[in-house]
C-alpha cells in the first residue's frame, strides 16, 4: 500500500468512525457509567475504525471518491479530475455530514443556550460587573504599569532565549532535510517531542516551574521559554520544508556539505519569515504571560489574579485597560514590522 493510499484510508476511517460513534451515542443514549467504560468504548471505536478503513479502500477501488481520496489524491489525477457538484459525490456528503454532526454534537456537549444569554437573572449581576469594570481605580495604575513592564521583559527574555535553540532544532524537524533512514528517525523523535511539549499549555509549565524554582517571574519566563521553543521550532521547520529546491540543488552540485547547503541555500530563503514569526511569537508571549501569572508566574497576571479572586472589579478594570493598551500596541507594532519584512 502506497503512502497516499494509506493516508487516504486512515483519514476516511477516522472521519467515518467518528460519525458512527456520535450517531451510536445519540441512538443508544448510554449512561454515564457506560461512557466511562474506556475499554469497551475503545473497542467499539477501533473496531469501527478497522471496518471503515476496509470500506474506504473498497469504495476507492470501485472509483467512488471519498473525502480522503479528494485530499490525498496525486497531483496528476487532480489535474484531470471532473468538475462535479459536491452533492452528487460521496465525499461531498461525507464532508457535509461531518460538519453538521460535529456542530450539532458540539452544541449539545457545550450546552449552548441563547436563553441563558438573555435571561434577566443572569444579566443583572453581569451588568453590575461591567459597571465596576468600566469604573477603573486609577490609584492602581502605577503598580499595574510596573507589573506590565515586568510582563513584557518576561516575554522578551523567554522569546530571545528560545530563538537560537529553535533555529538549530528546526532543521532536525524538517522532513525535506532529514531524508535518510537514521536522520528520519531523529526527525520523528524531534517532531514527537515538539508535539508533546506544545500539547502541555504554558500555564501547566508555569505550575511545574513554580514548584521547581518558586513563585515569581522566573517561573513564568521558564514556562514561556519551553513553550516558545516548541512553537517556534514547529513554525520554523514548516518554513524550511517549503523552500525552493533550486538553490539547494545548485549548492549541492558544487560538492557542498549538508551544513554548507543549509547555510547558503536554505537560510537566505527562510531568514525573513523566521524574523516575522519571531516577532509574532513575542506578541503571543506577552498575552500568554498574563495567563501564566494566574498560577504564580509573575507579571501582571499575578496582580490580575489577586484582585479578581477578591472580586475587586474596579481594580481589575484598571489592569484590563493596561493589558488592552499594551496588547493593542504590540499587535499594531508587530503587524507593521511583519509587513516591512515581507
Amino acid at each position: 500500500m502506497s503512502g497516499a493510499i494509506f493516508k487516504r484510508t486512515v483519514f476516511d476511517a477516522i472521519i467515518l468512525a467518528f460519525l458512527f460513534c456520535v450517531l451510536l451515542v445519540a441512538a443508544v443514549q448510554p449512561t454515564e457509567e457506560q461512557l466511562l467504560n474506556l475499554t469497551a468504548n475503545a473497542a467499539v471505536f477501533f473496531s469501527s475504525l478497522v471496518a471503515f478503513a476496509g470500506l474506504s479502500y473498497a469504495l476507492n477501488k470501485a472509483n467512488v471518491k471519498t473525502l480522503g481520496e479528494l485530499i490525498f489524491e496525486p497531483a496528476h489525477r487532480k489535474a484531470v479530475a471532473k468538475d462535479v457538484a459536491w452533492y452528487k459525490t460521496f465525499w461531498g456528503w461525507q464532508l457535509f455530514s461531518f460538519c453538521v454532526i460535529s456542530m450539532v454534537g458540539g452544541l449539545i456537549v457545550t450546552q449552548a443556550s441563547i436563553i441563558k444569554l438573555v435571561d434577566k437573572e443572569s444579566l443583572i449581576p453581569t451588568m453590575r460587573l461591567f459597571q465596576k469594570l468600566a469604573s477603573p481605580n486609577w490609584d492602581l495604575l502605577p503598580r499595574a504599569v510596573l507589573m506590565m513592564v515586568e510582563t513584557m521583559f518576561l516575554a522578551f527574555v523567554a522569546t530571545a532565549l528560545a530563538i537560537p535553540i529553535a533555529f538549530i532544532a528546526c532543521f532536525f524537524a524538517a522532513k525535506n532535510i532529514m531524508k535518510h533512514p537514521v536522520a528520519f528517525g531523529i526527525y520523528v523523535f524531534v517532531r514527537t517531542l515538539l508535539n508533546v511539549t506544545r500539547s502541555i499549555e504554558a500555564f501547566i509549565w508555569a505550575i511545574i516551574f513554580t514548584v521547581w524554582v518558586g513563585i515569581g517571574p522566573f517561573a513564568g519566563m521558564l514556562a514561556l521559554f519551553i513553550h516558545s521553543i516548541a512553537s517556534l521550532t514547529k513554525q520554523y521547520s514548516e518554513i524550511v520544508e517549503v523552500v525552493d529546491e533550486g538553490p539547494i540543488e545548485g549548492i549541492q552540485s558544487t560538492g557542498a556539505s549538508l551544513i554548507q547547503t543549509i547555510w547558503f541555500a536554505i537560510v537566505p530563503q527562510v531568514i525573513l519569515p523566521f524574523i516575522s514569526f519571531t516577532v509574532y511569537r513575542w506578541d503571543i508571549n506577552i498575552r500568554m504571560a498574563t495567563i501564566v501569572g494566574f498560577v504564580g508566574g509573575g507579571g501582571i497576571g499575578y496582580l490580575l489574579q489577586t484582585y479578581s479572586s477578591q472580586a475587586m472589579w474596579s481594580e481589575v478594570g484598571t489592569i484590563i485597560v493596561v493589558i488592552a493598551f499594551v496588547v493593542w500596541f504590540m499587535d499594531t507594532a508587530s503587524a507593521y514590522i511583519r509587513e516591512a519584512l515581507k
